[in-house]
C-alpha cells in the first residue's frame, strides 16, 4: 500500500511538471507579425524624414540608414508603451553594436516627451512626431491607429515586421537574431 501511495505521488509530481511545462510553452510570446502591405514610398518617406528629439534638436532618420531599425510609436499617457520601454532599452544595449537602432517616436506633445525623457532617460532616441505622427503610422500599416505600434525596417530599407500593441522582448530577440 505504501509503495502504491509513493508511486501515485511520483506520478502526480511528474504530471504536474509536464503540465507546467506545457503552460509555459503556450504562454511564450508569438513571433512578430509579418509586415502589412504598405507602399514602398511610405517607408522611404519615414527614412527621409527628420523629427525633433526630446530637446528639440532635429534628428534625420537618414543618419541610421544601413542599420536595422526598430521604430516604436508611443505616447507618455500610454501605459503599455511605457511598460515596454525598459525592454527596448535592453535590446538597444544588447544589439546596438551589431547595427540595430531602436527609435521611439512619440505621438505626443513635445513638452510632455521632454519631461518624460528627463524623468526616465532612455539609451535610444526619443523623437517627437506630435499628432502628425498618426498619418505616418497609418501609412506604415497601423490602420487601427493604436499604440504602441512597432515596426522593424531591415538594412535595405524594407519593412520586415510590425506589431500593434505591446511588443514582446523575446519575439524581438528572435527576429533580430534571425536578421543579423
Amino acid at each position: 500500500m505504501k509503495r502504491l501511495v509513493i508511486g501515485l505521488a511520483a506520478l502526480l509530481f511528474v504530471a504536474s511538471l509536464v503540465l507546467a511545462w506545457l503552460a509555459l510553452r503556450a504562454a511564450a510570446p508569438a513571433a512578430l507579425s509579418p509586415p502589412p502591405v504598405v507602399p514602398a514610398q511610405a517607408v522611404h518617406a519615414l527614412l527621409d524624414a527628420a523629427l525633433p528629439d526630446a530637446d528639440g534638436k532635429s534628428q534625420a532618420f537618414a543618419q541610421w540608414r544601413g542599420r536595422l531599425l526598430v521604430v516604436n510609436y508611443w505616447a507618455t499617457w500610454c501605459t503599455p508603451c511605457r511598460d515596454e520601454m525598459p525592454a527596448l532599452a535592453r535590446l538597444q544595449t544588447r544589439y546596438g553594436a551589431r547595427g540595430v537602432q531602436i527609435i521611439g517616436v512619440a505621438i505626443d506633445d513635445a513638452d510632455k516627451v521632454r519631461d518624460f525623457a528627463r524623468a526616465h532617460p532612455m539609451n535610444y532616441p526619443l523623437l517627437v512626431a506630435d499628432r502628425a505622427g498618426n498619418e505616418q503610422m497609418r501609412a506604415l500599416g497601423n490602420q487601427a491607429m493604436g499604440l504602441p505600434y512597432t515596426i522593424v525596417i531591415d538594412r535595405a530599407g524594407q519593412l520586415s515586421a510590425a506589431t500593434l500593441g505591446r511588443v514582446h522582448e523575446d519575439a524581438l530577440i528572435k527576429l533580430l537574431d534571425a536578421m543579423l
